[in-house]
């Protein structure tokens, strides 16, 4: 897909991945709509900030006939809560499967008319390494991002004869806010992350994975799962 003049609406654009993914969408070149739950706290040159709360429909087909000329939806607002599923409250497991699951879904089903009416595009969600790896102290996230791997597959699926490509970007932890307690050599730069996501949108990859543990951990899914 060529990001040039393209129109993207990249959700959770206020900060993190999100903010790097608008602007250098930006300095390619597209309109950008930066959506967020507060469209004031978006304070990038450029952009043009759009409410949208994934975990209200009703402002995600709001945000939809606003931005009714998208052609590329980034489904990147998320959270992480560090909740286990067994000892974890299940408010807070289904506010994550809202929120990383359902969140993309919905914007999904909401621009995908709009984009295949502006004669098709693409769709990224921003997944992650624990789409595969599921340590039990994040099961909760763990479980929405594998939520989401499988949404990403069926709706590529489902998508392609309406002209609409569907990649993941897969990636481990970044050097973000959701990831402010992790030490910072374990932590990928979300601007070089961004740039990778970029690129495979432009190549049409289906999977861009972002960093070394996950090409390591995506590589041994081949593997038995009884080998040493």
């Amino acid at each position: 897909m060529e990001l040039k003049n393209a129109v993207a609406v990249v959700t959770g654009a206020n900060r993190g991945l999100g903010r790097h993914l608008a602007a250098q969408l930006v300095e390619r070149g597209a309109k950008v709509y930066a959506a967020a739950r507060r469209p004031e706290t978006v304070d990038l040159p450029g952009v043009t900030p759009l409410r949208l709360d994934v975990t209200d429909e009703a402002s995600i087909r709001a945000a939809a006939r606003t931005a009714s000329d998208a052609t590329l939806l980034v489904n990147n607002a998320g959270i992480s809560t560090a909740t286990p599923l067994i000892a974890g409250g299940p408010d807070t497991v289904r506010l994550e499967m809202e929120t990383n699951f359902y969140g993309p879904l919905t914007a999904t089903r909401a621009f995908a008319p709009v984009i295949e009416g502006n004669g098709g595009g693409a769709v990224l969600n921003v997944l992650s390494v624990l789409s595969w790896l599921h340590p039990a102290h994040l099961g909760s996230y763990a479980a929405t991002k594998a939520a989401a791997w499988a949404l990403t597959d069926a709706a590529r699926e489902e998508l392609a004869p309406r002209g609409i490509a569907v990649s993941a970007l897969h990636v481990g932890y970044m050097d973000t806010d959701m990831a402010a307690g992790v030490p910072a050599d374990q932590k990928a730069d979300p601007a070089e992350v961004a740039a990778q996501a970029l690129h495979g949108i432009e190549t049409g990859l289906p999977e861009i994975l972002a960093d070394e543990i996950t090409r390591h951990v995506r590589q041994g899914l081949a593997a038995s799962p009884n080998a040493a």
